[in-house]
């Protein structure tokens, strides 16, 4: 344990944030495995309303330094064309 005050106020500080980061961390990817399972599922309407949702979480996780932009970009676009050839095979029938 750290003698300095300070420091133990920025080890707090860290533990708190770390907390709140694998929370957020958590609901983005339950998101996505939401959006992920409804395009599985053959259920288009309840992906195209899930995915807004899912790129609001994934974009937010980015602003706030939970991870790599381009892991999000990846992210983003791997749910975005699940969604797309869902509906496009919906409209092909």
């Amino acid at each position: 344990m750290a003698n300095i005050k300070s420091q133990k106020k920025r080890i707090l500080t860290n533990e708190r944030n770390r907390i709140h980061n694998v929370d957020f961390r958590s609901k983005m990817r339950t998101s996505i495995k939401k959006v992920k399972l409804a395009c599985s599922n053959n259920d288009l309407e309840k992906a195209k309303e899930l995915l807004p949702f899912a790129i609001s979480l994934i974009d937010k996780s980015v602003k706030e330094g939970i991870q790599h932009p381009n892991t999000a970009a990846r992210q983003k676009s791997s749910i975005t064309v699940m969604v797309n050839k869902l509906q496009a095979s919906v409209s092909a029938n």
